[in-house]
């Protein structure tokens, strides 16, 4: 978690799937541009899965990585208080981890459950959620034309859904990578002093 170029590049795409999923999360609530009674919206966009766990809890050490990593990270590892000074990214690192990984769960089920729609009847109701994972209507195109309102629900679901999961996965993956690279800094970090390259092993629990 030190390396400067790593830890901004990292913190960059961060921040930059973080916006992406809170206009992701936002576009929900208006499908198809249109403004629609609370009572009338999926569900699961009330979730804030793109708000809150790809969005904000991801964007806090996205944001941390764009200030932190570098020569300032590096020189803390040879302090008295290293572990305890490293291990704050980490835990930063594990919040976007869950904070990812409940944007993935809540959006497949977004997407398996589909929207909530006027099937014409002049009543909002999930048409789809009684059909069996074989027969999903993801794989039954013709029938996304049983939601007649809001108009081209169903496809702006899948469409956001999907874009949210993906998003998710991939801040899953880099706060991982975080994570993981960040306990091994802590557990055996190095310092370099004019040059010299030292290995200096930290125990966590000291």
């Amino acid at each position: 978690m030190c390396s400067e170029t790593g830890s901004r590049y990292t913190g960059m795409l961060l921040l930059a799937l973080a916006t992406a999923a809170i206009v992701a999360n936002l576009l929900l609530y208006f499908p198809n541009g249109q403004v629609l009674e609370p009572a009338n919206i999926t569900d699961f966009v009330w979730f804030f899965h793109g708000f809150l766990g790809a969005g904000l809890l991801v964007l806090v050490p996205a944001l941390m990585l764009l200030r932190g990593g570098g020569e300032d990270c590096c020189a803390h590892r040879c302090g008295v208080s290293t572990a305890r000074s490293m291990l704050f990214p980490v835990l930063l690192a594990i919040q976007g981890t869950v904070g990812a990984v409940y944007c993935v769960v809540i959006s497949s089920l977004g997407l398996l459950s589909g929207p909530f729609c006027d099937t014409g009847s002049g009543n909002y109701t999930y048409p789809f959620r009684n059909g069996s994972l074989e027969d999903n209507y993801l794989f039954n195109q013709p029938t996304w034309t049983t939601c007649q309102e809001p108009e081209h629900i169903v496809l702006w679901n899948v469409v956001l859904f999907s874009i949210l999961l993906g998003i998710g996965m991939v801040e899953a993956m880099l706060c991982l990578s975080q994570v993981i690279s960040g306990l091994c800094d802590i557990y055996c970090g190095t310092c370099i002093r004019k040059g010299q390259l030292q290995f200096k092993c930290i125990p966590v629990w000291g």
